[in-house]
């Protein structure tokens, strides 16, 4: 029997992404038209058939809730809300609808739940992105309903996560430029503000001690308040000649940052991010950065929670995933210069 053509098939072999193709193939916007072509020529040669109600499998489908925190979802698409769009993409595949909540600062405050989770017909949550501890404690409690986490894990609470590798993933960037000649390296992002800053910080502090480059406390610069909510960057007196960022959004905002004090990237000031997403019109300058798997990640939570609901509290240790780590991929543009 012939294998059926996935969107994940298509977009691999064009290398975009499933998101990208949905949209092309369904006329959504945010595709060129150059593009979009190309997509369904691909798809037509591949034998892509679109799944319509009548071609879906006569399976259960599940209804699962979606939590993001409004400080990821800015003026424009975020690194969180491709996420979610790649997540959406793949549930249409697993049979699963979805059931989108922002949840505000208010509201996490009050720990007050999203509509959904009153609902009785949710089977399962999914948190992208890190909130407070007191609010996943509660939604927990009075949910009782499996969940997985995406891209953040809380070691008080036991519930399955995916992540990327934060910690090597960052050690991976910052290596790249001690091997392009950097010795003199910063940091930037608030340590403190979330898990994934934090590891990411301690990636960066690995590399730093392997090449008995001893780090520089005022070379660790904020980025956001201890809310999540972005701040100016304030530039060190003694400039270093590179920065690593927490994500490409810090990454765009310290080069219009530099570029305002008169340095110009790469020449003067190096440069490298993680996540390797960024919103066109950002940055002038494209980002070396350290690629998250998105796919692989909304898949192995799909994967996971959907084991949950299934198996419910019979779930065996055996089928338990508790944390799930996805490897990414350091991606070369155009913000480093070679030094040595």
């Amino acid at each position: 029997m012939r294998k059926e053509v996935r969107l994940a098939d298509i977009a691999n072999q064009l290398n975009v992404s499933t998101v990208t193709v949905s949209n092309a193939l369904t006329g959504q916007k945010g595709v060129s038209q150059e593009l979009r072509e190309r997509i369904k020529d691909t798809a037509v040669k591949m034998g892509y058939q679109p799944r319509t109600a009548a071609a879906v499998p006569a399976r259960k489908i599940l209804s699962i809730g979606v939590i993001i925190s409004e400080q990821y979802l800015g003026n424009y698409p975020s690194f969180y809300w491709k996420v979610y769009q790649t997540l959406a993409v793949a549930a249409r595949e697993k049979s699963c609808v979805l059931l989108f909540e922002v949840l505000t600062k208010e509201a996490e405050k009050s720990l007050i739940l999203p509509l959904f989770a009153h609902d009785s017909k949710i089977e399962g949550i999914i948190v992208i992105g890190e909130i407070s501890g007191a609010y996943l404690k509660h939604l927990g409690e009075e949910s009782r309903l499996p969940q997985v986490y995406i891209d953040f894990q809380k070691k008080s609470i036991p519930v399955d996560a995916v992540l990327t590798n934060n910690y090597y993933g960052m050690y991976q960037m910052v290596n790249y430029l001690i091997e392009s000649g950097h010795r003199d390296i910063a940091y930037v992002g608030t340590v403190k503000a979330n898990n994934s800053i934090m590891d990411r910080y301690f990636g960066y502090c690995k590399a730093l001690m392997e090449a008995d480059i001893s780090p520089v406390p005022e070379w660790v610069l904020d980025d956001r308040n201890q809310e999540g909510y972005m701040v100016d960057i304030c530039l060190p007196e003694r400039m270093p000649t590179a920065f690593a960022c927490n994500s490409d959004l810090t990454a765009s905002a310290l080069v219009k940052t530099l570029e305002a004090r008169g340095y110009r990237i790469p020449e003067d000031i190096s440069v490298v991010g993680f996540d390797n997403y960024l919103y066109d019109g950002l940055c002038n300058i494209k980002i070396t950065s350290y690629e998250v798997n998105v796919e692989e990640m909304v898949r192995a939570a799909l994967k996971d929670i959907v084991r949950q609901i299934q198996h419910g509290r019979e779930l065996p240790d055996s089928l338990r995933q508790n944390v799930q780590i996805i490897s990414g991929r350091l991606v070369v543009k155009d913000s480093v210069k070679v030094i040595r």
